[in-house]
C-alpha cells in the first residue's frame, strides 16, 4: 500500500445520537458506543499485530454527553454543580463509563432535573487512541514505537498532548471544535492518561479507589491501616469489604496473607473498600511537592470527595512538643511545582466542613476537648517548601518569611496538595504530627522519638480514618463547597 496516498478511514456502526431524560439510560447509551469503539480498536488492532498493516485508516470515537438549553437553571443556590451557567451548547466527551457509572448517573440526572430538557449521547468527533482502547484488554499491549513492521500512527490515533490538557480546570476558557463548551472538567483523553499513570505510580487498578484518600509521607502509616483494614474486615458490621494492597492484591478474610510484591511502585497505594466507593484509600506519596503534584493531578479525575494529607512536619514554634498535631488552616506555598497554573496569589481557604471533622476527629480519638485540646493540637499556617534541606542554607531569609506568615509547621507536601484540591475541586484537609523542631535544635535523628512521639504517631493515622468516616455521612452537596467553585464552572462536579 502506498501511504502517500489518501488512506480511506474504516469506523465501526453506531447507533444515532439519541435524546434522553432517564439518566440510567443516558449512561447505558454511553457503556455501548464505548464498547462499540474499544471493540473495534482492539479487535482491528490484534489483526495487524497478527498480519500486517490495514489497508483502511482505523479510527473509532468516545462517546459523548451533549446539553441544548435556552433557559436559565431554576436550582437550589446552595448547590455547587448539577448546572450549566447560562444558555447554551455544551458538551463532555466519556471514557470508561464502567467505572464512572454512579457519578454519570448523578451527574446526568441533576443536569436534567434542572434544566428540563434531555441529554444527547452519541458519538463525538474526538478520536479514541489505540492505546487507551488496548488497556481494557489485559492481554493486549501496544508495541513500542518503531517495533512493529508498520508505523502505527499511519493507521491508528496515538494519545495526544495537544488535546490531553487541564484548560478546563485551569479556566482557560476551553471549548470543542464545534463551540460547545465543557460539561465537565476533563476531557476523555485526559481521563484516560490519568488512569494510565495511575496504574504506573500505586501499582492498582483505578477500580479499587475510593472516593476518600489518605496522603502520607510516612511507611508507618501503611502498617497501622493495614492493621485498621484486617480489624475492619473480621468485623462484619463495620461495613467494610475488602482490603486492596500494591499489585491488586485483594482481601475479604482479615487473616488472609498479603504477598509482598516484587518491586514497591513510586507510590504505594492500599484501599480499603466500601460500598459505592464510600470506603478509604491511603497512598504513601513520599517526599516532596512533585509527588504530591503528581498524585493528586491523576487521583482527581476519580472526582474523589476530599482528601487529606496526614503526614509529618518540623514544628516552628518553641511550645510544640514532638508528637503535637497541626491543623493546617492556611498555606504558605514555597513549593513552586503548582506556579505555572495556579498562581501563588490566588488564596486556598480553609473548608469549614473539613475543618470541623478533623477538629472532631481529633478530640474523639485523643479524648481531649475544648481548652484542653490546645495541649496537642495548633491550628494555623503550613508553610510547604521545596528544598528538604533548607535548614542548611543561610537561614535569615527563610526564617524571617515563615515568621511574617506566622507559620506553625512546615513540610514539603501540604501545600501541594491543598492548592491542587483547590484548583481540581476537590475538598481538602491537613493534619500533620510534629516529628522535628529544626530551630529549637531538635533534628530528625534515630532515637530523638519520645514515648509521646510514638503514641501521637499511632493515633494520628486514626485521626485521618475518623475523619473521612464523619465526612462520608455528610450529604455530598455540603462536601463540595462553593467555595471552590468559579465564575463559570462545569455542570458535573
Amino acid at each position: 500500500m502506498n501511504m502517500a496516498q489518501e488512506v480511506s478511514i474504516r469506523t465501526p456502526d453506531t447507533p444515532k445520537p439519541e435524546s434522553f431524560t432517564d439518566a440510567k439510560k443516558a449512561v447505558a447509551r454511553l457503556q455501548e458506543l464505548y464498547a462499540i469503539a474499544v471493540t473495534f480498536l482492539s479487535e482491528n488492532f490484534s489483526a495487524a499485530l497478527m498480519n500486517g498493516q490495514p489497508e483502511t485508516r482505523v479510527r473509532a470515537y468516545y462517546p459523548e454527553i451533549r446539553l441544548t438549553t435556552t433557559t436559565y437553571a431554576k436550582t437550589d443556590t446552595r448547590l455547587s454543580f448539577g448546572h450549566v451557567a447560562e444558555p447554551g451548547v455544551y458538551a463532555t466527551t466519556i471514557t470508561r463509563p464502567d467505572l464512572f457509572a454512579s457519578y454519570l448517573e448523578q451527574q446526568i440526572g441533576l443536569l436534567i432535573k434542572s434544566h428540563g430538557v434531555p441529554v444527547v449521547i452519541g458519538a463525538s468527533t474526538t478520536e479514541m487512541p489505540v492505546h487507551f482502547a488496548a488497556a481494557n484488554d489485559p492481554g493486549l499491549t501496544v508495541p513500542q514505537d518503531g517495533s512493529m513492521e508498520f508505523n502505527l500512527r499511519d493507521n491508528f490515533d496515538v494519545p495526544d498532548l495537544s488535546t490531553t490538557h487541564d484548560n478546563i480546570v485551569n479556566g482557560e476558557e476551553f471549548t470543542y471544535p464545534d463551540g460547545a463548551r465543557p460539561l465537565a472538567p476533563f476531557t476523555a483523553q485526559r481521563v484516560d492518561y490519568s488512569l494510565a499513570r495511575l496504574a504506573h505510580y500505586t501499582a492498582t487498578a483505578a477500580e479499587h479507589f475510593q472516593n476518600h484518600v489518605l496522603f502520607t509521607n510516612y511507611q508507618f502509616y501503611v502498617e497501622e491501616f493495614e492493621a485498621y483494614a484486617r480489624h475492619m474486615l473480621a468485623d462484619r458490621e463495620s461495613g467494610y469489604t475488602s482490603f486492596v494492597s500494591t499489585g491488586n492484591v485483594e482481601i475479604t478474610d482479615a487473616d488472609a496473607p498479603i504477598p509482598l510484591p516484587g518491586k514497591l511502585p513510586q507510590m504505594p497505594t492500599y484501599h480499603l473498600k466500601r460500598a459505592n466507593g464510600s470506603g478509604i484509600t491511603l497512598v504513601n506519596i513520599g517526599v516532596g511537592p512533585s509527588n504530591a503534584k503528581t498524585a493528586t493531578d491523576h487521583i482527581a479525575v476519580l472526582r474523589p470527595h476530599a482528601w487529606l494529607m496526614v503526614g509529618h512536619c518540623a514544628g516552628l514554634r518553641n511550645s510544640q512538643r514532638l508528637g503535637d498535631f497541626v491543623l493546617a488552616h492556611a498555606y504558605l506555598r514555597e513549593d513552586h511545582v503548582l506556579d505555572d497554573d495556579l498562581p501563588v496569589w490566588v488564596p486556598i481557604p480553609a473548608l469549614a466542613e473539613i475543618q470541623i471533622a478533623l477538629e472532631t476527629a481529633v478530640a474523639d480519638v485523643t479524648e481531649l476537648e475544648g481548652y484542653d485540646l490546645k495541649r496537642i493540637m495548633r491550628t494555623g499556617t503550613v508553610a510547604t517548601i521545596d528544598n528538604r534541606n533548607w535548614e542548611l542554607r543561610e537561614q535569615a531569609g527563610p526564617v524571617q518569611r515563615l515568621s511574617q506568615s506566622r507559620a506553625i509547621a512546615l513540610d514539603m507536601e501540604s501545600a501541594t496538595i491543598a492548592a491542587n484540591g483547590f484548583r481540581f475541586r476537590v475538598p481538602y484537609g491537613t493534619l500533620l504530627c510534629v516529628s522535628d523542631k529544626p530551630l529549637h535544635g531538635e533534628l530528625k535523628l534515630p532515637g530523638m522519638a519520645s514515648d509521646f512521639y510514638k503514641t501521637q504517631v499511632a493515633a494520628h493515622l486514626m485521626i485521618g480514618i475518623r475523619a473521612m468516616e464523619r465526612l462520608r455521612e455528610m450529604p455530598l452537596e455540603r462536601i463540595h463547597s462553593r467555595k471552590l467553585r468559579s465564575f463559570e464552572e462545569t455542570a458535573f462536579l
